[in-house]
């Protein structure tokens, strides 16, 4: 800015002539991050402001879902740190246990070996070992990405401190009487040989076949419909609706299951839809949800029919077979019996596939420890409608009840050693003891601890609390909880967001974990199609920033965020942002050399320019806006504002003034 255009040339040194990204980014970055600018004082009598990252995992890399949460963080932060706030980002990884465990047994069976060959201490100590040398390399990448995050402060979800956050909270829960142990169904990976969550099931259309079987003898028949005529050998019941009248005679008797020496009963249940296919469904408790839950009102006998590899169990001529051997050999059978009334080839139905390594999911029966989520997910759902968290935009709200307010108890633990390994040990005469980080495990012949690890979300629930200290009452803790805003992806509203909510107000006496959780939705290609990397249409942000400079890249993002909404991205939208860089490196360039500057205060407005009068005029308005659509987090419409500004006023005006 000049006062009446009459200053002299400043001192600045000239600018290049040309913008090149790579040669000015990473070095102003490195430079902000050895001074500090980025370190949060728990000390300081400013007032807090917090953000958490979502921690990435160990495993992974920069994808442009991260780069997209990651820049609407960044952008909160800096401004907060601009208007006087003592500003905290706190970076960290999660240990991603099932990801990490097959990554490194996926080297082992290069070598030749298994983890089994290891032993349980040996491989974990290998898994460390692959952690500090392969893990974690999306730290830098943040880094390459501009994220001012505090790095004084990364955390890992198995580091020392939240390792004991974990045990902690563990047995709060436990003596509590919110954890316990007992058989239900779990999603099985006959893979990772492990229960996995509900966030690691993904459910796709297969090809497949439904066979309408015929169960029992002449009057007694009755003919159900399957997609998993394998799990038949476990039917220990057929079900039908009270009210149906077609089946009334058949309530209560007992009937021929085909390929077998058993009978099962005909029970009523008003789970059965009378409408859908012939209204009689049969059960299978061990291999079912459902019908685990018709098992038992009924009382009826659990029966598993295959191991933990998706193998046949069952004694007999399909002992031993894969579950889709068996299903083709199976329904084989009951043609030479005849009692394949009805075949459709193919079907298409949802069927559920491990996240990880994509084998399709058994439900199986399995003694697990789990949340007694009731209470945790009322106090959760009370605090958004009670104020005390908004979730933006707030139609998500809907989405957020439907899932709290039904939530099922939680299976947290996993058949894997990589992860929080469960601290119940078992006595010799049927002792259940639970061990706090305090206390010493019990000892003596016969007492072992529980083989299994924690649900990676269990630690990574505990995330807005752990980080910062606890259980300990740490200078961070009193000065940063609760944190301000939780970026996020609409899509864990369930699987991370609710859990935190849970865990936070229980452990910190109410106070709930963040004041807002902002939901950003998925980063889509310009067509609006999902990105993945079976896709042609999957994009390496990194490439873009070699290409075109890391802001740009930032720009372009945080131009399409609309509160919840997905994000179209294409290349051509990035060199749009580049050349807007570019022009603010020129205009900037420009200014510099035609001695723009003012020592000190702004003269006073009678010594201004109309032309600066004007452009300050307008400068507050853009102000007023930008700050009102940040903290309605509209990004988009920011972005857009402070473009026009830019292009339209300041520098196609302004500067040519």
């Amino acid at each position: 800015m000049t006062e009446n255009s009459q200053q002299t040339p400043a001192s600045n040194p000239e600018l290049p002539t040309q913008y090149a990204p790579a040669e000015v980014e990473g070095k102003l970055y490195e430079r902000w991050v050895e001074r500090g600018y980025f370190h949060a004082d728990a000390k300081s009598e400013k007032p807090p402001y917090t953000i958490v990252i979502p921690p990435p995992n160990v495993t992974g890399a920069l994808h442009l879902g991260h780069a997209f949460q990651v820049t609407l963080m960044d952008a909160l932060t800096r401004r907060k740190r601009m208007q006087g706030y003592e500003a905290l980002w706190l970076p960290g990884m999660d240990h991603a246990g099932i990801a990490t465990q097959n990554k490194v047994e996926q080297q082992l069976a290069e070598e030749g070996k298994s983890r089994h060959d290891l032993g349980r201490d040996e491989f974990t100590e290998r898994v460390w070992q692959w952690k500090d040398e392969y893990g974690g390399r999306i730290l830098g990448q943040l880094r390459r990405l501009g994220a001012g995050l505090d790095w004084q402060r990364e955390r890992f979800t198995m580091d020392e401190g939240l390792s004991r956050a974990v045990q902690t909270i563990f047995k709060n829960l436990y003596d509590d009487q919110l954890i316990y142990r007992a058989e239900r169904i779990i999603n099985w990976c006959p893979r990772c040989l492990t229960a996995i969550s509900d966030i690691e099931v993904e459910y796709q259309d297969d090809p497949g076949e439904l066979v309408s079987l015929k169960y029992g003898e002449g009057d007694d028949t009755i003919v159900v419909a399957t997609t998993r005529a394998e799990t038949m050998l476990g039917d220990t019941a057929v079900a039908v609706h009270p009210d149906d009248p077609r089946y009334a005679h058949l309530i209560g008797k007992r009937i021929k299951l085909p390929l077998t020496n058993r009978t099962i009963p005909v029970v009523a249940d008003t789970h059965v839809d009378p409408e859908f296919g012939t209204g009689a469904v049969k059960v299978t408790p061990a291999h079912d949800p459902n019908d685990f839950a018709i098992g038992q009102r009924h009382g009826l006998e659990s029966i598993t029919v295959m191991d933990e590899r998706g193998v046949i169990t069952v004694p007999g001529p399909f002992q031993g077979l894969d579950r889709f051997e068996a299903r083709s050999t199976i329904v084989g059978a009951l043609k030479e019996q005849g009692r394949i009334v009805a075949e459709k080839r193919p079907y298409m139905h949802s069927v559920g596939h491990c996240s990880r390594c994509k084998t399709t999911v058994e439900p199986r029966l399995s003694m697990q420890w789990w949340v007694k989520v009731g209470p945790l997910a009322k106090s959760a759902g009370d605090a958004v409608r009670e104020g005390k968290v908004a979730i933006h935009p707030e139609d998500m709200s809907k989405r957020y009840f439907d899932w709290v307010d039904n939530m099922h108890d939680w299976c947290i633990s996993r058949q894997l050693w990589w992860g929080h390994r469960i601290p119940i040990w078992y006595g010799p005469d049927g002792e259940v003891v639970c061990v706090g980080p305090d206390d010493e495990p019990p000892t003596g012949e016969g007492w072992t601890q529980d083989p299994d690890v924690l649900d990676t979300w269990f630690s990574s629930g505990l995330w807005p609390f752990s980080t910062l200290g606890w259980p300990e009452k740490t200078d961070d803790l009193a000065k940063f909880y609760s944190t301000d805003v939780l970026v996020t992806g609409h899509d864990i509203i369930f699987f991370w967001v609710a859990r935190m909510m849970m865990f936070s107000l229980y452990a910190m006496d109410g106070e709930a974990p963040f004041k807002t959780v902002a939901l950003t939705g998925l980063v889509r290609d310009e067509f609006g199609k999902k990105m993945s990397k079976s896709n042609p249409n999957a994009v390496d942000p990194l490439d873009w920033m070699d290409a075109y400079g890391s802001d740009a890249v930032r720009f372009t993002l945080a131009n399409g965020a609309n509160p919840g909404a997905d994000v179209p991205i294409g290349e051509d939208w990035v060199k749009a942002s580049r050349n807007f860089a570019n022009k603010i490196w020129n205009a900037t360039r420009f200014a510099l050399m035609n001695g723009a500057t003012v020592e000190g205060e702004l003269p006073p407005a009678e010594r201004m320019s109309a032309a600066d009068r004007w452009i300050l005029s307008r400068l507050n308005k853009v102000v007023s806006e930008v700050d009102a659509y940040y903290d309605d987090y509209q990004f988009a419409k920011l972005a857009d504002a402070l473009y026009h500004f830019a292009w339209d006023e300041v520098f196609d005006w302004y500067v040519e003034l």
